[in-house]
């Protein structure tokens, strides 16, 4: 099967190079492999919901800006940008001399140039009934139609929002606000998710669902290394969708593979010591990094006293809940259960990683079972006894973790019953507010703490919204709307941290590790960015 992978894909290697590189050999093109074990539904960046999609229409697609290494905004297609006082008007300056992929649609076939009405289209579209991506809510509640998308003309495009949100420019980086051709799309129609063009480092070129992905250098691209040099340095960029992890993993070691991301359980201890470290078979032989990824991993539990399944539940009482998050030791999970990837959760929600995450000025909470179990007495439940038992929901997957937790709170005398269900069954109960006590993971959908916090926005109820708690909290809604109006980006952090404290005294979560990404790479390759939201990206790649 390699080997029929490998002459389609050289077949179109050497179709593009044919007519720049007469006289070049297929071994002096520089291809970059990887594996997409989950699969890949679409590379439409309005379908762009889960880490496979955006990687991919990451290099295949631009937006008005680009995340940097510190996870701030930089230009991309926009050059500049100006927010008006009232910060409702946010005005972009475009580059002139970025243009989309070549394609039979254009003009003698030619990608044209991308202007501002692009982007006015692009927008709408993640708002257009017709469309249903799954990024409408990107602008749902920030604007009310397609006339607060304006293109004032070909360079200048402007959003005006119907109400202040400071973190729009994070918002902006995310792959659902990359710019696409109306013609192309409208050509293509349904099938755009598998005729991707846009203005990326890489031009697609051919994609057979389920076995390989093609994406080849797009000469045409608008940006430079610091030398001068033009992006990208790669010529080729191929997939492959092993779904077996641990077949996936033997590929990057036969060197199949030059890329290979996070280490799955079913082979983890033979990679990874349990503090973390590389074991040392191998050891020289490919590099592995681990950086920090803006995932919490959590369990929440059900605090409205208004719910009927809360009103005779022991975990209304806020000390029985600080009683939880203090019996847990979350280094001993990260460490017994995760060979040392992740960080124990110990100063709040939001996590490490994120702009303006502070581990000190968020005091969250540490194994202490002296205090755990003064709390129990305290609520009058000495070592457990009268407490009724308790259960815990989770999914096959999380079944260790949770039976971990279920250990810790054994020992300050808490019985616990696990529930498993399916992902979807627990999502659904969750997302009904019918469930007391489950495991959780929130992963930022852009750098800013906001995200995670609006899990406890009084507004955000379920079913539409992500406050699984029913955490209703005057306090802490009057600073979530504040914050909205604080431009000033260290005052609105100072904000999010008070948010988290009073998450943390009223404990509706007990959050367990933030989360890292585990990046493998061969020795020959170079240039690879590491980021907290783990976006990958390919134009700055050199492969020796």
């Amino acid at each position: 099967m390699r080997a029929s992978f490998n002459y389609i894909f050289w077949i179109f290697i050497s179709i593009i190079f044919t007519s720049c590189h007469q006289d070049a050999e297929n071994g002096d093109k520089k291809t970059f492999n990887i594996n997409l074990d989950q699969g890949l539904t679409s590379i439409d960046p309005a379908f762009a919901r889960n880490q496979n999609a955006i990687w991919m229409t990451n290099q295949i697609f631009n937006g008005l800006v680009q995340i940097d290494s510190n996870l701030q905004s930089a230009p991309c297609i926009a050059k500049s940008w100006k927010i008006s006082d009232d910060a409702l008007t946010y005005t972009f300056n475009l580059r002139n001399d970025v243009y989309f992929h070549d394609d039979p649609t254009f003009k003698n076939g030619k990608g044209r140039k991308v202007i501002a009405r692009d982007f006015a289209y692009s927008f709408y579209r993640l708002i257009d009934p017709k469309v249903a991506s799954s990024g409408g809510w990107i602008f749902s509640d920030k604007v009310k139609d397609q006339h607060n998308f304006v293109a004032l003309n070909d360079s200048t495009f402007q959003i005006k929002l119907v109400k202040p949100f400071p973190p729009l420019m994070n918002l902006l980086t995310t792959q659902y606000c990359s710019v696409v051709p109306k013609e192309v799309v409208e050509h293509y129609g349904k099938d755009f998710r598998s005729h991707p063009i846009g203005t990326g480092p890489f031009k697609f070129k051919y994609w057979k669902e389920g076995e390989i992905l093609v994406l080849l250098k797009n000469e045409h691209y608008f940006e430079h290394d610091q030398k001068g040099t033009k992006l990208p340095y790669l010529d080729a960029v191929k997939a492959t969708f092993i779904t077996d992890k641990q077949s996936g993993f033997m590929s990057f070691l036969k060197k199949d593979l030059d890329f290979y991301y996070n280490v799955d359980g079913s082979y983890r201890d033979d990679i990874l010591t349990k503090s973390g470290k590389m074991v040392s078979k191998y050891k020289g032989k490919f590099t592995l990094t681990k950086s920090p990824y803006l995932c919490t991993e959590y369990v929440g539990i059900l605090v409205d006293t208004n719910l009927a399944i809360v009103k005779k539940s022991p975990l209304r009482i806020k000390k029985i809940r600080q009683a939880i998050n203090y019996a847990i030791d979350r280094d001993k999970l990260i460490r017994y259960l995760r060979n040392g990837i992740g960080i124990a959760a110990t100063s709040g929600f939001i996590p490490k990683g994120m702009p303006g995450f502070d581990s000190l000025a968020v005091r969250g909470y540490t194994y202490n079972p002296v205090l755990s179990a003064r709390l129990l007495r305290e609520a009058g439940f000495p070592e457990g006894k009268g407490l009724p038992e308790i259960t815990l929901n989770t999914t096959t997957t999380y079944k260790d973790l949770i039976e971990f937790i279920q250990g810790e709170l054994t020992n300050i005398g808490m019985k616990v019953k696990i529930d498993v269900s399916p992902s979807a069954s627990l999502r659904d109960l969750m997302s009904k507010n019918n469930v007391n006590f489950f495991r959780g993971s929130w992963l930022a959908d852009y750098a800013d703490g906001e995200n995670f916090l609006s899990m406890f926005y009084s507004k955000n109820k379920v079913p539409n919204g992500p406050n699984y708690f029913a955490f209703y909290n005057k306090e802490f809604d009057q600073l979530f709307e504040q914050s909205y109006y604080e431009t000033n980006a260290d005052k609105r952090f100072e904000l999010y941290r008070k948010m988290d404290q009073l998450v943390m005294d009223y404990s509706p979560v007990v959050p367990l590790f933030y989360d890292q990404s585990v990046v493998m790479l061969q020795n020959n390759i170079s240039g690879y960015a590491f980021n907290a939201l783990s976006l990958m990206i390919l134009k700055n790649i050199k492969k020796n």
